[in-house]
């Protein structure tokens, strides 16, 4: 199967143009949503990488949204919103992990959101990812028409 990227960028000519993302994204009616847990900074065995390295673990949360995007069909190119949580109340740390998702993005700069909160559910978890990604899949072929039953 095919897959077309489905997500407009919109960048605002009115608010401020200090955020380093468009500040909205679409996608057309028909497009086949995904919405992705969020990708934690664990390794293949499920253990917590880059212990107290805030950007060292939002570049394996990166890695494993790659992997899920892929699994479902979709790559980076496809997201149309990020949430970045950051289990911080320092804002050096929030922009330490933001680097991160920002580079990874590129030039595709989607809409995100960037929190600090208290706790996040692994252990010694100090990053996490949620996304939702849009594509358009291309219809299958269609067979040649099947003469009609006598």
């Amino acid at each position: 199967m095919t897959r077309t990227s489905a997500v407009s960028l919109i960048r605002s000519r009115t608010l401020s143009g200090v955020a380093e993302y468009a500040y909205a994204a679409t996608a057309p009616a028909g497009s086949r949503l995904i919405f992705l847990a969020g990708s934690c900074p664990l390794d293949e065995h499920g253990e917590t990488v880059a212990v107290g390295d805030y950007a060292g673990q939002a570049a394996q949360a990166i890695a494993n949204l790659r992997t899920a995007l892929a699994d479902a069909g979709a790559s980076v190119e496809d997201v149309i919103s990020t949430r970045v949580l950051v289990a911080s109340a320092r804002q050096e740390d929030l922009v330490a992990a933001w680097q991160v998702v920002r580079d990874a993005f590129g030039d595709h700069d989607v809409p995100s959101t960037l929190m600090g909160v208290t706790v996040l559910g692994y252990a010694d978890q100090l990053v996490e990812i949620e996304a939702v990604a849009a594509v358009l899949d291309e219809p299958e072929p269609e067979g040649p028409a099947c003469p009609p039953s006598a």
